[in-house]
């Protein structure tokens, strides 16, 4: 069988260069090397985020002659995509273009994976500090003719006299450096013993430097903090976007590629291993500390990102019975997840709760500890895949909700992630219906003196989705959308800003920003499935209310609370008790960094804790349905009510009520 030829193909403005086979997509040429080349979809053609330009021209810079008919032709997907949204002239999706020769292709800014502006801060308020490592300086006797006892022994012996520990074990790994640092600190060492049975590392004479690192390994982004495990103190705190973002932006896109893809989850674990290994040594340089030092690593994580870092297989969690290989707490050397660290340095990933409710759940429990307050107390995480837990100090239950990539920029005409130039803010005049709104990457809202200039260089460039939520919120509480969600056409007199767009109308925000019906509907998905997800805990509980709620992650901390409840997002509540916890999964992890009680504790409390599956209880369609309207069809908002004056809910005649009735049922 004759080998298919290579071909040379270089990335602009990367640089990145190699070969790769005869028909390689150029999606699969970019990620083979290491090309930040979007992709929402997976690979089917369906979201244009992987939109690239081939050149034409010999380039000899880069020592190729490029053309655009070294790649197959306009196929039937790229044709139906570009007949639905557009596809600029010359431009290709990188997922269905196949290389058959040298090429230079330029990857557009707005197909690039950009930085994401990591928004995951922390906050541990008290934590007794109680690591599972702890540093001992002992004295050994020197070896006699008279006495030839080991190196161990002597050891031994030493730290039973001077600090009363017996039972101790010297790990095999530690030997060679035991023996080392007894010569060297003229038989004086500091060792390190790992809850409270093994010296498992050893330096000569005092040595009291001893580094951890909590790790929120995210779909989207991984957040780091580098801290103290003698004081606590956090030293340095870094994020990064997560790299498997190439291969799928929600999870199941993800999973998907695996199932697609032999060997994909090789892939996959490699990149978040490399994320992980970098992220340690950006933050070690930002404290201006040394890697070995680090001893200690504890990570949280949805169970497909847990899985994943873990080189577990995934793909049994993207079909029922979503079984995990464990839901117990992994513990191992760092080493297996190619961090570069300590010798003796160990990964303890915080235990799963269920098939979609993972560590960074439980890590949020440990941080935020709902069952200690008074009350119904109700704590979600809203992302791609919402983790939900409600409970009182008799009970904790928890599910999670297939809420989609809406909220965080996917699926939305304009959407995007969190970064520099995204609408975030969003506030509609109610008599005039003109909009104002902030950027990211601006103090200055549109409506103000200097916001042109403010944003000359980053742009507007789409809308976030803290943004869209508002934006949705606003144009229901301004009289433009009726209860259902619906764009009204009368609105066309009041203002120019609403259009129409084929059968419905849209809501122009900004130059080609516009918040659609598509748009709407999205979003009315999307909370209606948390919205559900959280009735269904509610039903179990046997409440009806909630007295409080919290919002953990990085999404859910830039959720202004009176909008989220003003879409329906949230069930009624009193606003001065529905606050952000900030990124409580990353609190979780760095509590039981520097906690090993904390470990025992979060260990044990999710081992009682209820799991609901959504995907089985007969009511959630009930409740997805009614949860459609906006705020709600049914449920009260008295709390609310007393801070913004919600519309009428619209009444629909019978024969259109159970023909959406079926619309909607198909959605789900």
């Amino acid at each position: 069988m004759v080998p298919l030829p290579d071909h040379l193909i270089v990335f602009t403005p990367s640089g990145r260069r190699g070969t790769v086979a005869d028909d390689s997509s150029v999606l699969d040429a970019a990620r083979s090397l290491g090309v930040d080349l979007d992709s929402v979809c997976g690979g089917r053609g369906i979201c244009g985020r992987c939109q690239v330009m081939p050149m034409d021209g010999e380039f000899q810079k880069h020592g190729l002659t490029s053309s655009p008919s070294h790649l197959s032709a306009l196929g039937e997907v790229e044709v139906a995509y570009r007949d639905r949204k557009g596809l600029a002239e010359g431009r290709r999706l990188g997922c269905m273009a196949r290389i058959s020769g040298a090429l230079l292709v330029d990857v557009p800014a707005e197909s690039q994976v950009h930085r994401q502006v990591v928004r995951k801060d922390v906050d541990l308020g008290s934590v007794e500090v109680d690591p599972v490592l702890h540093f001992y300086y002992v004295e050994v006797a020197e070896p006699q003719l008279d006495d030839p006892t080991g190196d161990v022994e002597r050891l031994l012996r030493a730290l039973a006299d001077q600090w009363d520990l017996v039972g101790i074990a010297v790990e095999v790994r530690a030997l060679l450096e035991l023996q080392k640092a007894l010569r060297k600190g003229a038989w004086a060492v500091t060792v390190a013993v790992r809850d409270g049975r093994d010296v498992v590392a050893a330096w000569p004479g005092y040595h009291d430097v001893k580094l951890g690192v909590a790790v929120d390994v995210g779909s989207t982004t991984i957040a780091g903090h580098l801290a103290d495990l003698r004081t606590g103190d956090v030293l340095a705190s870094a994020g990064r976007m997560n790299p498997q973002i190439r291969f799928g932006e929600d999870l199941m896109s993800r999973v998907s590629y695996v199932m697609m893809n032999p060997g994909g989850e090789i892939e996959l674990t490699s990149a978040v291993r490399a994320a992980l290994d970098e992220l340690v040594g950006e933050l070690v340089e930002q404290a201006g500390v040394d890697r070995r030092d680090v001893l200690e690593i504890t990570l949280v994580g949805n169970p497909i990102m847990h899985h994943l870092a873990l080189g577990l297989d995934p793909r049994p969690l993207g079909e029922a019975p979503f079984a995990l290989v464990t839901d117990r707490a992994v513990s191992l050397p760092a080493s297996e997840l190619a961090i570069e660290a300590h010798p003796a340095a160990r990964a303890y990933f915080l235990p799963c709760i269920a098939g979609h409710v993972g560590a960074d759940t439980a890590g949020a429990i440990l941080a935020d500890r709902p069952q200690d307050r008074a009350g119904v107390q109700l704590l979600v995480d809203v992302g791609t895949n919402a983790e939900i837990v409600l409970g009182n100090g008799e009970r904790l239950l928890a599910a999670s909700s297939p809420t989609g990539p809406a909220f965080e920029g996917a699926q939305i005409s304009s959407g995007q992630r969190a970064a520099p130039g995204a609408i975030e803010r969003v506030r509609i005049d109610r008599d005039t219906l003109e909009p104002r709104f902030s950027v990211i990457g601006s103090e200055i809202w549109s409506d103000e003196e200097g916001f042109e200039e403010a944003v000359a260089e980053i742009g507007v460039n789409g809308i976030c989705g803290s943004g869209i939520i508002e934006a949705v919120a606003e144009l229901m509480l301004a009289g433009v959308m009726n209860s259902d969600g619906v764009i009204e056409g009368s609105a066309v007199e009041r203002t120019d800003r609403v259009i129409a767009d084929g059968r419905t109308f849209s809501y122009r925000l900004w130059g080609d920003i516009l918040v659609t019906q598509n748009d709407i509907r999205a979003i009315q998905l999307a909370k209606a499935a948390l919205y559900a997800g959280i009735r269904l805990l509610m039903d179990h509980l046997g409440s009806d209310t909630v007295d409080g709620i919290r919002l953990a992650g990085a999404f859910g901390s830039h959720i202004d609370v009176k909008y989220a409840m003003a879409l329906g997002l949230l069930p009624d509540c009193d606003l001065e008790h529905v606050l952000s916890s900030g990124n409580a999964a990353g609190a979780g992890a760095l509590i039981a960094l520097l906690s090993g009680a904390a470990r025992r504790d979060i260990e044990s409390a999710v081992r009682k804790i209820e799991k609901i599956e959504t995907a089985t209880e007969p009511r959630f369609q009930e409740h997805f349905v009614e949860a459609m309207a906006i705020p709600h069809k049914t449920a009260a908002y008295p709390h609310l009510s007393r801070v913004v004056q919600l519309p009428e809910r619209t009444t629909v005649p019978a024969t259109r009520r159970r023909s959406r009735r079926r619309s909607q049922q198909e959605d789900v």
